[in-house]
């Protein structure tokens, strides 16, 4: 499993992003894939889980009703879609996939990791 973040840059408060999470690499598992972000100082924040099938999900309270996680398993990507950005979303946010199918809210929980793209989101 080889992540790659995209979809990163600068909106202003009330726009929309989307985020986009490719694996490139191969894995027989059906793994399960989640959105997280961090800002200096702090630790990483769960905003999305989605299981292998995309029937199942699961959200931060930060983020729930405005962010929207989804997957493409053909194309071997996951989407984060963004919307009414506050500028306290500002960080940078990264994909993660779980080998064992579940897709809880503890970063410890996950096995692979994106390298990061950066959210900024102007006042």
């Amino acid at each position: 499993v080889q992540l790659v973040e995209s979809g990163g840059g600068l909106v202003q408060a009330g726009g929309s992003l989307r985020l986009s999470c490719v694996n490139s690499g191969r894995t027989r598992s059906s793994y399960s894939m989640a959105w997280f972000r961090q800002t200096p100082g702090k630790e990483r924040e769960f905003l999305a889980g989605i299981d292998w099938t995309g029937g199942f999900t699961d959200y931060g309270r930060s983020v729930k009703g405005r962010f929207t996680i989804s997957r493409v398993n053909a194309k071997n990507t996951a989407y984060l879609q963004m919307n009414s950005l506050k500028p306290e979303d500002t960080a940078v946010y990264y994909c993660a996939a779980d080998l064992q199918g579940n897709y809880g809210d503890q970063a410890y929980q996950y096995d692979y990791w994106g390298q990061g793209t950066l959210v900024t989101v102007s006042s």
